[in-house]
Parts: C-alpha cells; sequence; structure tokens
C-alpha cells in the first residue's frame, strides 16, 4: 500500500470553527505506533458538543494522569485544549503502517475503534479518541500502543472480519453507548470508605441514622453541619462545621440534607463529588419553588438524587435500581426519538424482550416521526411491542410515563419529563447536556413521586463486544439507522446537518470515497442509481456499501 505525505481532514480548529484540510499531514507511526486507514466514520451528535465547547470540552482538556508524559509528546496525534483537532469516535479502520516494536498488529489487520480510555483521566472525566486524540474524520489515523491498552492489557481495538460492512461495524459504537445507558450498574449504597456531609436544617433522628448505617454501610469520615451536636453512637470520625459555602466543591461521595431550604439544597449540589449521592430527607417541608441545579452533572458527573417526604434517609435509598434497564409493564418514552439516537433507543426498547412494555416516540417534528415509523413499525409488530408516536410541539403527553429517555440536552425536556413522570419512573438524561449548564427541577415532585434520574457517558470494552457479537450474529442490524452516506467533502454539511436535525437518521463518512458529497439514501436513485439498487426497501446494506466503494476506487 502506497501511504500518502498529505490526506483530506475534517479539523475543528476552535469554537464551532470547521474546516476541511485538503494538505494535513499523514503521520508516520513510531516505534510504538500503527497507522490505519478509516474506512467509514459515523457522525454523532456528541462531535457537536465538541465542535460548540472546543477547549472547554471536557474531553478535550490536557490528561492529568494514567500516563508518562513524555510519552505523550511523541504523539502527533495528541492535542489536547486549543490544538486543532480531527473529531470522529464511530468508526472501523485498517491497519496500513505499524511501528517497529509493534508486534501483535500487521498491515490489513481490520478493527473497530472504542473511544474511551478511561484509564487516561482529565481533570473531570476521561481521554478520548475524536477529542484530545485525533478522531477519524480522516483518511489516515496515527494511534500509539500505550493509548489504546489498557492497565489490563486489553487493547481499544476489537478485530473484525471482512464479512461486515464497515457502517454496520462503526455503527456499533453508538449502539453500544445506547446499551450503557441501559446496563450500568447503579450504586446501591453509601460508598465504601468515601466522605459524606450530613446538613441539617431539620434535627436528625439519630436511630434513623443508626439504622441507614446498618442497612447500606458507612463512609469513612462524616462532615456534620447541625445545630444539634452529632450522635455520639455513631462510631464514624466526624467533623463538625457551620459554614456549608466553606466547605470544598465536589468533595463528598454521599450528603444527605435534612430539610428543604431550596438555597440550602442549591449549595449543597456543588459538593457532590463526581458520582456522589445526594440523599434529600423533607421530613414533611416542601420547597415550595423549583430549585436550580447543575443537570449535566447526572451524564457527565455521574450524580445521582434520591428523597423521601418523611425522616427516614432509608426510605430514600430504597428507590435506586440495581441498573438502568427497562421494567416489565413500563410505559417507555424517548423523547426526540426522531434523531439518529432517538431512533437507536426506540429500536433496542421494542427489541429488548422485556414483557408488557409500551414504546412512545415523542418528537416536534413529523416527517422525522414518519421516517422513524416506516423502521420501528414493523420491528414492533414483529416483537409484540406496543408502538405509539407523537408530536410533542402540538400533542400532550398521552400517558404519565414510567420510563423516559431524553435525546435532547435541552435542560427544560427533563423538568419537563420530571412533570409527566408516573410514580417510580426513571429518567435517563441520555443527551449530554454540558456539566456547567444549570436547570430547574421540581424537587417536590421529584422526591414525592419517587423519581429517579438516571445518566451515563460513552460506553464500555464490554459494551461493544455484545453489541459486535449482535451485529456479527445478526440479532441486531446497525444498518437499520443509516439514513445518508458522504465522503469527506460533505463531511463539514453533514456535521451541519446533524445540527440542525434535518436527517432522521445516521450519516456515514467514508473518507476514501474523494469527491462524494452528503446524499441522503432518499436522493441516491438520482444521483448514484447503481448504489441505490442495492438498498433493501430503501434501507442501507452491505451490498450498497461495496457498490459505493467500488465506483469510488482509484
Amino acid at each position: 500500500m502506497t501511504i500518502p505525505q498529505t490526506q483530506s481532514a475534517v479539523q475543528l480548529i476552535g469554537p464551532d470553527q470547521l474546516i476541511l484540510n485538503e494538505s494535513k499531514e499523514v503521520f508516520r507511526p513510531g516505534p510504538h505506533q500503527i497507522l490505519c486507514l478509516v474506512e467509514a466514520v459515523g457522525l454523532c451528535f456528541s462531535d457537536l458538543k465538541l465542535l460548540k465547547q472546543f477547549s472547554s470540552h471536557v474531553r478535550k482538556v490536557a490528561l492529568v494522569s494514567g500516563i508518562d508524559p513524555q510519552i505523550l509528546r511523541e504523539i502527533p496525534s495528541y492535542v489536547p485544549d486549543n490544538a486543532p483537532t480531527v473529531p470522529g469516535h464511530e468508526t472501523v479502520v485498517r491497519i496500513a503502517l505499524v511501528g517497529q516494536d509493534v508486534e501483535d498488529f500487521k498491515p490489513g489487520q481490520r478493527f473497530l475503534v472504542q473511544t474511551d480510555y478511561r484509564w487516561l483521566k482529565t481533570p473531570t472525566t476521561n481521554g478520548a479518541f475524536g477529542y484530545n486524540f485525533e478522531g477519524a474524520l480522516q483518511q489516515y489515523v496515527l494511534m500509539d500502543l500505550r493509548v489504546i491498552t489498557s492497565p489490563e492489557g486489553e487493547s481499544m481495538l476489537l478485530p473484525v472480519s471482512d464479512e461486515l460492512a464497515g457502517s454496520a461495524i462503526a455503527l456499533v459504537e453508538p449502539w453500544a453507548c445506547v446499551e450503557d445507558a441501559y446496563v450500568s450498574a447503579e450504586r446501591t449504597a453509601i460508598k465504601q470508605n468515601g466522605k459524606m456531609l450530613i446538613v441539617a436544617d431539620i434535627e436528625p433522628n439519630p436511630q434513623a441514622l443508626l439504622r441507614l448505617f446498618d442497612k447500606y454501610g458507612s463512609p469513612a469520615q462524616i462532615t456534620w453541619l447541625c445545630e444539634s451536636p452529632p450522635p455520639a453512637a455513631i462510631g464514624i470520625e466526624i467533623n463538625c462545621t457551620h459554614d456549608l459555602s466553606a466547605l470544598d466543591d465536589a468533595a463528598f461521595d454521599d450528603i444527605i440534607y435534612f430539610g428543604a431550604n431550596p438555597q440550602t439544597v442549591e449549595t449543597i449540589f456543588t459538593k457532590l463529588a463526581l458520582k456522589g449521592l445526594l440523599n434529600i430527607v423533607q421530613s414533611g417541608r416542601k420547597f415550595d419553588r423549583k430549585i436550580v441545579a447543575m443537570i449535566g452533572k447526572v451524564h457527565y458527573g455521574g450524580i445521582r438524587i434520591v428523597g423521601t417526604t418523611g425522616s427516614d434517609p432509608a426510605e430514600s435509598m430504597e428507590i435506586i435500581p440495581r441498573n438502568d434497564e427497562i421494567r416489565p409493564g413500563d410505559k417507555i418514552n424517548v423523547v426526540g426519538a426522531g434523531g439518529p439516537m432517538g431512533m437507536m433507543h426506540v429500536i433496542r426498547n421494542i427489541c429488548q424482550g422485556v414483557e408488557n412494555v409500551s414504546v412512545f416516540a415523542s418528537d416536534v417534528d413529523d416527517n422525522r416521526l414518519a421516517a422513524l415509523t416506516k423502521i420501528a413499525a414493523p420491528q414492533a409488530e414483529k416483537n409484540n411491542v406496543e408502538y405509539h408516536t407523537f408530536n410533542a410541539a402540538t400533542q400532550t403527553a398521552p400517558h404519565p410515563f414510567d420510563y423516559t429517555a431524553i435525546m435532547a440536552p435541552i435542560p427544560d425536556l427533563v423538568e419537563a419529563a420530571v412533570a409527566n413522570a408516573a410514580q417510580n419512573g426513571l429518567i435517563n438524561i441520555f443527551a449530554g447536556i454540558p456539566a456547567t449548564v444549570a436547570g430547574q427541577i421540581d424537587l417536590d415532585a421529584y422526591i414525592e413521586k419517587r423519581l429517579y434520574f438516571i445518566g451515563t457517558s460513552g460506553s464500555t470494552l464490554d459494551d461493544m463486544k455484545r453489541m459486535l457479537e449482535k451485529t456479527k450474529n445478526r440479532i441486531l442490524d446497525t444498518n437499520l439507522s443509516v439514513a445518508a452516506i458522504s465522503g469527506l467533502d460533505g463531511a463539514v454539511e453533514g456535521i451541519r446537518a446533524v445540527e440542525n436535525r434535518t436527517i432522521a437518521g445516521k450519516i456515514i463518512v467514508y473518507p476514501q470515497c474523494k469527491g462524494l458529497g452528503l446524499i441522503t439514501l432518499r436522493d441516491l436513485e438520482d444521483k448514484l442509481t447503481a448504489v441505490a439498487e442495492k438498498l433493501n426497501d430503501g434501507l442501507w446494506t452491505n451490498q450498497a456499501e461495496k457498490t459505493l466503494l467500488e465506483a469510488y476506487e482509484t
């Protein structure tokens, strides 16, 4: 294979500044590096978060631990902070060149890329392919084995055969993110060896605290902010304080608040550490107004909120589910169902095999809902699942919902989900509302209904493996979600289409198809007749991809 010196690449050079660079250097691999040809890339709504936030995105900033800084200096594709980056993280690649010390990888091998490097820490999350490491919206991408290999020795490159289309493989990544949103385990106890803050505007019952610790475990230490002294019988290291605002932000793994003072609870939210749990014990009182909170920290920070109208904090803990899965009999509302990720959630829940669920697809665009129904309705009939659509702009929610999955990063949708939730409802904040963005929550309703917010970011290697097996075994056809194709020449337009929600479904970019602009599948017949003939009732297929690639071979 002849490797060119330069290539075409989509680069993000600043906030909302996308360019097509047709002379970007093709990096040659160092001793521990591999150069991969990019076969296919899916455009993702997460690319928009990077587009808007650029250097302030939590995964674009510099790494602070997990790897020797000297190694990072040897990687030209490591581009933190203000350095231009190449987005694109849903991809399949083929090795073109390997460095002199690379032993386990050979040219010609084909891989699905897992993009989250969870052991490489930024200040608030982790490094990732397509963020602070260049991604796949280019013809060739350089990766370093010291980055893409976990401390346990697992590679983030999953081998795939030539049997599946590149599009089907690339779309395993977003499907895996959807899967992770449901299978992730919740912390159902007080964090072992963690730090706890207890704030009490109402004097807590010492016996209730003892019962809580006996049933759900106890922290290593407690910071106590209450007019009354801490109970002596607790037997845990306790530090007393009188100034909530003076405490460090993001410092506590568990916070118990006895009371219902709006200003107090708004300050308390800032004290939750990553994956922290806030337990609100109202003791018969009400907030009587909506609470302003950083809703994005549910998704990006993994914080959780539980509460009780009574006086026993153990009652709140009973709300927490073992995992984030839909439950038998759930009425499920996918908010923003007509978009690419919403479509995946709808199809996933229809095909999950959970008994007696009904799936409601809501959107504000009837055309997107019609496009979704063309795919989802046959799956619902096949799986004997009740399926409905409704336009949220013109129709009221037809039911209180047991499970709500939110696809758009809009805090107001979270507020509406609380209002429309049934008793014991789960609200999955799938869309990545920025961690710094505040929204209003009716905590009185949230606690009275015994609701629970869920939020996950990215996927794990195990999620990828599960979805890849489903794809290999034809249990799931990831190509169902393809709505348009493009080369790099149309990728910027494609990202803007994702931003403006003008295409209902996933856009697949083929970097090797020089000159291919953005084309929806419904327009293929007029522009690429031979490819259109290989569609299956308007849906993308392996054979359609093969025909496309043959047409653009050079």
